[in-house]
């Protein structure tokens, strides 16, 4: 079975939902129905430490770091996900974006 949808998560700061999100809906891949800019998102909470070599957003290299930041989540044709990638990446703030790519059944 081929599906045809898929769910895209991507962690990211809160003050840069809307220009993701912005940039995402100019690809026009935030649709559904009638409706565009359709997104959901959550705080949530980890930890990460830069390496060397890395240029961090916003914490020393070499120091473990805990904060909150958003789950950014919504969903497209996987057709679009090269797209999606490389849009997301073109507004992220961080070197290495977590972005999760999750199969969806419908």
């Amino acid at each position: 079975m081929e599906n045809k949808y898929v769910k895209v998560e991507v962690l990211l700061p809160e003050v840069y939902i809307e220009k993701v999100r912005d940039a995402l809906n100019a690809i026009g891949v935030l649709r559904v129905g009638n409706y565009d800019h359709v997104i959901s998102y959550s705080a949530v909470k980890g930890y990460w430490r830069p390496l060397e070599g890395a240029t961090p957003f916003n914490v020393p290299v070499g120091e473990i770091s805990f904060g909150t930041e958003c789950k950014m989540e919504f969903n497209c044709l996987y057709q679009n996900i090269k797209d999606v990638e490389n849009t997301i990446r073109s507004v992220h703030p961080y070197e290495e974006p977590v972005i999760n790519v999750v199969s969806l059944l419908n």
